[in-house]
């Protein structure tokens, strides 16, 4: 197992180019089941969490090629309705493929799912929202069992306790595709993953209407076709980037960036002392003036987005003043907090608050990555901590972002491999 080690102090500059987006790229790979027909996904980021997807096509029946961004799909004559416990465990956005599945093939067995231990997640949401077009489910052995000789369009509502829910309402459109009728989903995610999702359904021959705001319209169709698509870029990524920027007062020019995607980001970033300037798919990063102590809510898109909390508190970390971090999707996503004081930073939770006191300097420290998001976080606090820093369990880093130390190196960081 390797780790990542990380020579602090170095100001980041150069150019950098942001992958496909991982949030997008798995539910459009789901939705390659809908179809008998190739179909052809690029810009595809070669992560652990794309190659998890891949298989689980495979253990489905899917013939896969994947090759320089480029991921081929097509039908074998033996499809399986049964998706595995050892691979839908380990990642959480597998769970989508129940839509589609039971879509074509009438019956699902899909294992309940795992993923990033960032709070409970339940999967009512996806549940109420297929039971609402008309399939029974029972849950036995850890297994969802799902069936319907027809899905009916329905009138199906999505909102839970903290929001709407991307998977699920990505769940409910695709399977809804193939539904005998209309689908409104009302409070639907309106993430820019959802809509590309949309916009590839759309592609196959799906009527989709409102995809991108609370209200998405479905008209059944009786199949759909091959397709070609796209990945948008992903978000988090620059996002994440944009801040290693402000965090060692560099100067960095991110390519490859849908600038519409990042306006709670941007927002909050510009609010904190950057100079963010745009073209028309790149963004120039750097500080204006010192950095200013910032609060920041995470919420539902447009607004700040749960998957940045943990790198914008590694910037408050050292930021002059007090700034508090309020947590409104995941309440229990602060397993950075301790590591991140293991590197001198102070910082007390309070429920789903944390408060965040800026010290003048981060120590470098042997650290441990607990989820995606934290990991990247525990990189941003290296980069920027006076001496090394060491993060294990770089796996879940992996998950989630394309070459990211060889991405910091180009930007002149300090930053290599070592096995544990």
């Amino acid at each position: 197992m390797d780790k990542l080690v990380i020579e602090g102090g170095v100001k980041l500059k150069g150019e950098v180019v942001i992958s496909g987006s991982k949030n997008a790229v798995l539910p459009i790979l789901a939705a390659t089941l809908l179809t008998d027909e190739p179909c052809v996904i690029k810009n595809v980021p070669n992560l652990r969490d794309t190659n998890t997807m891949l298989k689980i096509l495979r253990s489905l029946g899917k013939n896969v090629e994947f090759n320089k961004g480029i991921v081929t799909v097509s039908s074998t004559r033996h499809t399986s309705f049964i998706a595995d416990y050892k691979l839908v465990s380990t990642m959480r956005a597998s769970f989508c493929v129940l839509g589609p599945i039971l879509a074509k093939l009438k019956k699902a067995k899909v294992s309940l799912p795992g993923g990033c231990i960032i709070g409970v997640r339940p999967v009512d949401l996806h549940l109420k929202g297929i039971k609402s077009l008309g399939a029974d489910i029972t849950i036995e052995s850890g297994y969802v069992h799902a069936k319907a000789s027809q899905l009916k369009g329905s009138q199906v509502y999505l909102g839970g306790v903290y929001g709407s829910s991307v998977l699920a309402t990505d769940n409910v459109m695709m399977a809804a595709t193939l539904a005998k009728g209309e689908t409104i989903i009302e409070s639907a995610a309106c993430e820019p993953e959802v809509a590309d999702l949309a916009e590839f359904l759309i592609k196959m021959g799906a009527k989709i209407k409102g995809h991108g705001t609370p209200i998405i319209e479905i008209e059944g169709v009786r199949q759909l076709h091959g397709a070609e698509h796209s990945i948008i870029p992903d978000r988090i990524e620059a996002g994440t980037l944009m801040v290693a920027s402000l965090i060692t007062k560099g100067d960095i020019t991110i390519k490859n960036v849908f600038y519409q995607h990042l306006g709670a980001v941007v927002d909050k970033l510009e609010e904190a002392g950057a100079s963010i300037s745009k073209t028309d798919s790149s963004l120039r990063v750097r500080l204006k003036r010192k950095l200013k102590a910032i609060n920041v809510t995470t919420l539902p898109y447009p607004g700040f987005p749960t998957d940045m909390q943990a790198q914008i508190m590694s910037l408050m970390s050292i930021t002059p003043g007090i700034s508090v971090i309020t947590e409104k999707i995941y309440p229990d996503r602060f397993m950075h907090v301790a590591e991140l004081n293991r590197m001198g930073a102070h910082i007390q939770r309070e429920g789903p608050h944390a408060i965040v006191e800026g010290v003048k300097q981060l120590s470098g420290a042997p650290v441990m990555a607990s989820d995606l998001r934290a990991s990247a976080s525990l990189v941003l606090a290296g980069l920027v901590a006076r001496g090394r820093t060491s993060v294990s369990r770089i796996y879940h880093l992996e998950r989630g972002y394309e070459n990211m130390e060889k991405k910091l190196q180009v930007l002149g960081a300090k930053i290599w491999r070592e096995k544990e």
